[in-house]
């Protein structure tokens, strides 16, 4: 059996592996675009399966696919087309999606991939050869009816970004932030020293240190909910330029309602086309809250990372899983490894969104942006890097951190900040002093207020009085 077989476009004819089932245009782009080895991400490919499905399902129900024009389809044939787009959909065919993801900026080379292998893979389940150069099931006419690369692709990526943040990013955010007030509820009643510039400040509870971790992390979920919604107004029924040229006029509509209602996400029409064609605002704007989410991860990771610094020479105010041998050299040592890879993971998110701010401000020329395929790969990594790091933060980090007691309380009594409570007793000039003094000679602010009994031993202990000050009063 040859090895390959000879596929025929508009330019002319290809070698194409044999038993592929994509046709010339998805070779004619492998063979251009040999750059990354970065394919599109499966979410991707699975979003367009999910296009093609909702838009083979509007042209059936508007009498496109059957009608009087060039090449109607049967019953029989629409419903092998249907199957075929489930199948992608559905994470099939994985293997025959081969096209570089630095290829053509519109999209065109991985949306005629989908066309081709769609269109093919339902003229098999007919029955029928897919070798075959007229095609039954065309990839063109049938597959693409009422379409175009410039409006499906960006719909594709709309689709696959929100389907991702409600999947898989929210659930992840959602139990990070709840295994975070978890431990703020646990732990609220130690006592630790607050700290400000990286300078000691006053006391409070290590429950409440943590409860704003948890603060951090509910408005993380509102940013990623606020991303998904800036992506499902979708561009599909524009066409080439935004005027839906060759489509019918409910088609938009009727694709978003489909798409709406296999996913659980309510997507629109676009209310301007010629807007939703020719930029990708919603992404960037998408992209910059996911930043945002990332920006948090990093910060909370690091906070833990410090809190946990020691065992003997930092702060040692949580314990945290022991992972792995933290040195080569240095016998015994254990590292912090789960936030150092939370901490690098967030970095790349941010950097990423520098990729898709200059590709959301100069890619969108005149009727289209020409940057799409790296706009969705990385979009979509941020996504799955954040949901894959947060889940396994949680599952070797945050369930087995421990609290420290004994530190967290040792280092309040020996706080110069304990003289903030002086305040109203003594005014801040003499509570200054004091601080001065008890820094110079060693001894904490409670032996020298008992030395030079500057306030009664009752006024004294309630002004000292830690817990006292992790909290408002009159």
């Amino acid at each position: 059996m040859s090895e390959f077989r000879i596929e025929r476009d508009s330019m002319g004819d290809v070698q194409v592996p044999a038993q592929a089932y994509y046709s010339a245009q998805t070779q004619r782009a492998v063979e251009n675009f040999p750059i990354s080895g970065w394919r599109l991400p499966p979410a991707l490919i699975r979003a367009m399966g999910l296009v093609k499905y909702a838009c083979a399902i509007a042209n059936r129900d508007l009498g496109k696919l059957t009608g009087s024009g060039k090449n109607p389809l049967s019953d029989e044939q629409v419903d092998a087309l249907l199957a075929a787009a489930k199948e992608v959909a559905d994470g099939g065919l994985a293997d025959q999606f081969p096209i570089d993801v630095f290829q053509t900026g519109s999209g065109t080379s991985s949306n005629m991939n989908v066309n081709e292998v769609i269109a093919n893979r339902a003229i098999e389940m007919m029955g029928g050869d897919r070798f075959v150069k007229e095609k039954s099931i065309h990839p063109n006419d049938h597959v693409n009816m009422g379409q175009s690369t410039n409006d499906t692709f960006p719909t594709a990526i709309h689709v696959a970004v929100a389907v991702e943040i409600q999947t898989r990013l929210l659930p992840a955010l959602r139990s990070f932030q709840q295994e975070l007030a978890n431990k703020a509820q646990a732990w609220d009643t130690i006592i630790k020293i607050g700290r400000t510039h990286l300078m000691d400040a006053t006391p409070l509870r290590l429950g409440q240190e943590f409860g704003g971790f948890a603060r951090q992390l509910e408005l993380s979920v509102k940013r990623a909910e606020t991303a998904m919604q800036a992506v499902v107004e979708l561009p599909v029924g524009g066409t080439a330029v935004g005027s839906g040229i060759n489509t019918h006029p409910e088609f938009g509509g009727r694709v978003a309602a489909a798409l709406a209602s296999s996913t659980g996400i309510q997507f629109v029409e676009a209310r301007d086309h010629f807007e939703a064609n020719s930029q990708r605002d919603g992404l960037v704007e998408c992209h910059a809250a996911l930043k945002t989410v990332a920006a948090t991860l990093f910060s909370v990771a690091n906070n833990i990372r410090w809190l946990g610094s020691g065992p003997r020479c930092g702060f040692f105010e949580v314990i945290l899983p022991e992972r792995a041998p933290g040195s080569s050299i240095m016998p015994g040592k254990v590292n912090p490894v789960m936030c150092e890879s939370m901490m690098q993971l967030s970095a790349r998110v941010m950097g990423n969104d520098q990729t898709l701010t200059i590709c959301g401000a100069a890619g969108g020329n005149f009727q289209l942006n020409i940057m799409m395929p790296v706009m969705g790969h990385t979009t979509l990594e941020s996504i799955h890097l954040m949901s894959d790091g947060v889940e396994a933060f949680i599952e070797f980090c945050l369930l087995g951190l421990e609290p420290n007691p004994q530190t967290c309380e040792a280092a309040v009594e020996q706080s110069l900040s304990m003289a903030t409570s002086l305040n109203p007793l003594i005014g801040y000039e003499k509570a200054a002093k004091l601080t001065k003094e008890a820094f110079a000679s060693g001894k904490t602010i409670r032996e020298l207020c008992l030395e030079q009994k500057l306030l009664p031993e009752e006024t004294l202990r309630e002004a000292l009085d830690p817990f006292r000050m992790t909290e408002p009063h009159a």
